[in-house]
């Protein structure tokens, strides 16, 4: 029986419940140890790639707890599977990795966590998008629709991108100085409370202070007809606000030593702040920005080596693992796998596989008022 066979067998019987997890992996240790591999689905990854491999694929991502576990429990197997390499670095924001992308020479940057579909979009229309042949990325198939089809309708029904996850950006708060009847009263508004003046945050991604400032003046952010109204409310922010943080290490620093009673913030890092004990709550009003993430692949990659490591880390075993750790739930449908105790548990968690409750941004009508809102921010962003 060889190690593809041996791993498919293994993972019947764990998902029909004749294995915990604990069991599974080891006995792909076990046949690991056997066959001179990590095992299982690794051992098959080894053999493939030892045909025609690269010695390395470039990943950048998010930074802090996020990349912590995508090196945990993806890359750091995967490269002990297939002797391939996998180099992570970190990115603040996704204007500033597409400023080293253009800069960079093609191939040079292979693989990145792009955020939301306009991201991807923007790669897309510049020409850096491939064509992934899904046929080497079965695991493809255990993904939400829900995820896959806003990607597919940018790049006319191909794929250049797995769909990895998905969360919000909700309004986080400390509960020693703000109340859940307060927050649940105030909402969005909040962040421009001068009650609060010096202990407020705010992401410097122009993008969710456009968003927050359409909320904060009770607009649609997919369809905003006051933008002045907006740009007062932006202001407005800026004004009350102790800085904008740049990175989620820094919104979880400022919130955990409590520089800030409340600011916006990403779901999975509030909920790594509770899981530490911090008082943190998270609530997401009404058309709180929802978002998905991808890997996505850029054109120059070695696509073989690119497609094995996108399926594997969307093998339930790695996918789930990597949830738990960075506590954002994962692009599979649940009604497809059993996600386990803890996914359920985390902020924006859908069980249905719809997505149906989340407002996601409009790909063509954030892109389309790119050039002029980043540019009216980045002025705002300087006192004017």
């Amino acid at each position: 029986m060889d190690n593809t066979k041996r791993y498919q067998r293994l993972l019947e019987r764990y998902r029909s419940g004749d294995l915990s997890r604990r069991e599974l992996m080891s006995l792909i240790g076990a046949a690991g140890l056997a066959y001179g591999l990590t095992g299982g689905p690794m051992g098959a990854l080894g053999k493939q790639a030892l045909a025609a491999k690269p010695d390395s694929v470039r990943f950048d991502g998010w930074g802090g707890v996020v990349s912590e576990a995508f090196r945990k429990y993806a890359f750091d197997p995967y490269q002990k599977a297939t002797g391939i390499e996998v180099i992570d670095g970190t990115f603040s924001s996704g204007d500033e990795y597409l400023s080293r992308v253009k800069a960079g020479q093609p191939g040079e940057f292979n693989l990145f966590h792009a955020s939301g579909v306009f991201d991807y979009a923007r790669y897309a229309g510049l020409g850096y998008d491939v064509v992934l042949n899904e046929a080497n990325i079965p695991n493809l198939e255990l993904a939400m629709t829900a995820l896959k089809e806003p990607f597919r309708k940018v790049t006319n029904g191909n794929l250049s991108c797995a769909p990895y996850d998905y969360g919000t950006t909700g309004l986080a708060y400390n509960t020693k100085y703000i109340s859940k009847e307060e927050m649940e009263e105030k909402g969005a508004k909040i962040l421009i409370d001068a009650k609060y003046k010096g202990k407020i945050g705010g992401w410097g991604d122009w993008r969710t202070r456009v968003w927050y400032g359409a909320l904060a003046t009770d607009q649609n952010p997919n369809d905003i007809k006051d933008m002045d109204a907006v740009w007062d409310a932006i202001r407005a922010h800026r004004d009350n606000a102790l800085k904008y943080w740049g990175s989620g290490a820094e919104l979880m620093s400022l919130l955990a030593e409590e520089e800030i009673y409340v600011t916006e913030g990403w779901s999975g890092r509030i909920a790594a702040l509770q899981q530490q004990g911090h008082p943190i709550a998270y609530h997401d009003p009404k058309n709180g920005f929802g978002w998905q993430e991808c890997l996505m692949v850029l054109k120059g990659s070695p696509l073989e080596a690119c497609e094995e490591l996108l399926n594997f880390m969307l093998e339930p075993e790695v996918a789930i693992a990597v949830a738990e750790g960075q506590s954002y739930p994962p692009s599979l449908d649940p009604t497809k796998v059993d996600l386990g105790d803890k996914i359920p548990l985390l902020p924006a968690y859908d069980a249905t596989g719809t997505l149906s409750q989340l407002t996601f941004a409009d790909p063509a009508y954030w892109n389309g008022n790119e050039a002029e809102w980043s540019k009216t921010f980045g002025r705002v962003q300087k006192g004017y």
